[in-house]
């Protein structure tokens, strides 16, 4: 039963992550109420296990023609040094410590997403020009950092603040699924070497992952992006509230 829930999570997560770009960061609790990891082994295994996830959805999206590589690249590059970063400092952080946080920022991605859409009339950022690139280079750094100390995964970090920042919204998406894998590299190097990976729940995890990954790509670009948003938001809401009562 507990395998066959965790087989069900993975799919649900790995849909979000086609979907809307954030749907990491809902692995970890089900990995340690479940999973049997303790808080530092499921963030890193999680973390990991979005190799799999940023590799197929990169292929889907680039298939649709939804990556644009001129906001991708800067983005990825900004990622590379502090996902490491924020790995080795998860490794230095108290387990309860560390489970509150994570659950804070569930709550709050919960919160971000159902925040309605800014329509202003200003024209979408696509990474043209100098000043947008380093823009994007800042995002991938702080999106980066932080998905390697949480474990979350890059997207639920870059998401939000690309579309805050005004980025085409589905190009977000598409530099999201690659920004995974780079995060996930990275951020599992340092894992490894201050901490630990269960690479066989990963391993497992990851083929029900693919499976959501496949069916959430398809959604967004055939659903209603505002009923997406709404389920991934109710999601994290719940989780963290739980994750939270429980870490307290």
């Amino acid at each position: 039963m507990t395998i066959l829930l965790l087989a069900v999570v993975a799919i649900a997560v790995g849909f979000f992550i086609g979907a809307v770009g954030v749907g990491g960061i809902l692995l970890i609790p089900p990995l340690v109420w479940l999973g049997g990891l303790n808080i530092h082994e499921a963030s890193a295994t999680a973390l990991f296990s979005f190799l799999g996830t940023g590799i197929l959805g990169t292929w889907l999206f680039q298939k649709r023609g939804s990556i644009d590589w001129r906001m991708t690249v800067p983005t990825c590059a900004g990622a590379i040094v502090f996902s490491y970063l924020g790995a080795m400092l998860n490794s230095m952080v108290e387990a309860r410590l560390l489970a509150l946080t994570i659950a804070v920022i569930i709550i709050f991605a919960g919160a971000y997403i159902l925040l309605p859409s800014r329509r202003g009339g200003e024209k979408p950022r696509d990474g043209r020009g100098a000043a947008q690139q380093n823009l994007l280079f800042g995002v991938g750094a702080v999106a980066g950092f932080a998905a390697g100390f949480s474990g979350a995964g890059g997207p639920l970090f870059s998401v939000p603040m690309m579309l805050l920042l005004r980025f085409v919204p589905l190009a977000t998406v598409g530099t999201s699924q690659v920004l995974q894998i780079i995060v996930s590299i990275s951020g599992s190097i340092g894992n490894l070497q201050y901490g630990s990976i269960d690479f066989r729940t990963a391993a497992w995890i990851t083929l029900f992952e693919l499976v959501g990954v496949v069916m959430g790509t398809r959604a967004a670009h055939a659903v209603s992006a505002a009923v997406l948003r709404r389920m991934a938001a109710g999601l994290c809401i719940a989780l963290g509230i739980i994750m939270l009562i429980r870490s307290l």
